[in-house]
């Protein structure tokens, strides 16, 4: 039994931050039922290419978008404009201990679907809205979507080449980082109302908006602006407070080094043959490199140029100076140690009886995640509820 088999959920929400959350919800054990449009249903179901193949090799109408985020969930369309739609959805709602929404501001209203009308059925809901800007203040009727909330949340700025190097300028994250973020929060604080819930056998409303999980996420950007005063600009690959902390170009191609302290930039010169730097007035301390950032790095770039960067990684790492390579996707698929922490998984469809998926990184001794059941086909669930 997973940790919340005891947990049904009503997923009302679409795209990807209101999916992603009640996916972990349902990795975690908890029941999920997904309320799709009857036409098309979830919007990602038609964001593709690519699509699913079946098992003779033919593409199917699921796309790889919808499927990486309603795993362990079963699939219902309702229309909810409609009178019984609206209805058979309050009824749900009665019996269900989560529900999760993205509409607009005001927008489940409408529907009768808000949180107060559903509290009077069901006292004990914990309803978690997820929009663009939040329930209130001057954007909260804005919509919102996560790459205009990667720029308006500070997160573009930080990312980028420097100014003055090649492909300078502001970049989004290569996934939909923020959606992603804002779901795990969403995740967190569905699980706070439910912990509370144990005591007080009340719900409460959950409000979660893309801009602020954005601004909260800066984290150490965010507060090397409030607390020191720097407006952060981009680097590229290195680190705003650690040096050397970036991407290095060596014979062959690019490898990450990560020196976290002043013992392992000790080691760290040994290795590359430069034992001098350590020593050197300028360098000695993080302080100090990160105060020479641009007298340092050129000469660390010279010396890593002497060799590949395979036979880089293998001397730092018997140094226990952390180094890595930069790998594609299909490189971490195929690293064994993803293989070892299971994190690719494989479901059984109903078009594909070896769908293979990214799995959750949630490791839990007593009550592991499930991997239940496959993203569902559209509606292939009408027959439990409808």
């Amino acid at each position: 039994m997973g940790a919340l088999s005891h947990i049904k959920v009503l997923d009302l929400s679409r795209i990807l931050a209101g999916p992603w959350a009640s996916q972990v919800l349902g990795d975690l054990g908890a029941e999920v039922i997904k309320v799709e449009n009857p036409q098309g249903g979830d919007d990602t179901r038609q964001w593709g290419p690519p699509y699913m193949q079946d098992e003779h090799g033919h593409a199917t109408e699921e796309s790889a978008y919808f499927m990486c985020a309603n795993r362990n969930k079963r699939s219902v369309c309702i229309d909810m404009r409609t009178a019984e739609g609206q209805d058979k959805l309050r009824e749900l709602a009665r019996d269900c201990d989560v529900l999760i929404e993205n509409f607009k501001v005001g927008g489940a209203a409408k529907y009768g679907l808000d949180y107060t009308t559903l509290a009077e059925l069901n006292p004990g809901l914990v309803y978690c809205s997820i929009t663009g800007f939040g329930q209130d203040g001057p954007l909260a009727n804005r919509p919102g979507y996560d790459f205009l909330v990667q720029a308006m949340g500070g997160l573009m700025s930080v990312t980028g080449a420097a100014d003055g190097e090649p492909g300078a300028g502001p970049q989004k994250v290569g996934v939909a980082l923020t959606d992603i973020m804002t779901g795990l929060y969403a995740v967190i604080g569905i699980q706070a109302a439910l912990a509370d819930r144990a005591q007080s056998g009340l719900g409460q409303h959950v409000d979660l908006a893309l801009l602020d999980v954005t601004a909260a996420t800066l984290a150490n950007q965010a507060t090397n602006y409030l607390v020191g005063g720097l407006n952060p600009a981009r680097l590229g690959n290195a680190h705003p407070n650690i040096v050397p902390y970036q991407s290095f170009v060596a014979k062959d191609g690019y490898l990450i080094v990560a020196v976290g302290n002043d013992g392992q930039f000790r080691r760290y010169c040994q290795v590359i043959g430069a034992p001098e730097l350590a020593d050197d007035e300028r360098f000695q301390t993080n302080r100090d490199r990160v105060g020479n950032r641009d007298a340092l790095v050129p000469l660390l770039q010279v010396k890593m140029l002497e060799r590949d960067k395979a036979d880089w990684i293998v001397l730092l790492e018997a140094a226990n100076v952390p180094a890595g390579p930069i790998n594609s996707v299909g490189e971490v698929f195929a690293e064994p140690q993803i293989q070892a922490r299971g994190m690719q998984v494989n479901l059984d469809h109903p078009l594909n009886s070896k769908l293979q998926l990214a799995g959750n990184p949630i490791k839990l001794s007593r009550t592991p995640v499930e991997y239940r059941q496959a993203p569902p086909t559209l509606g292939q669930h009408n027959e439990d509820f409808l």
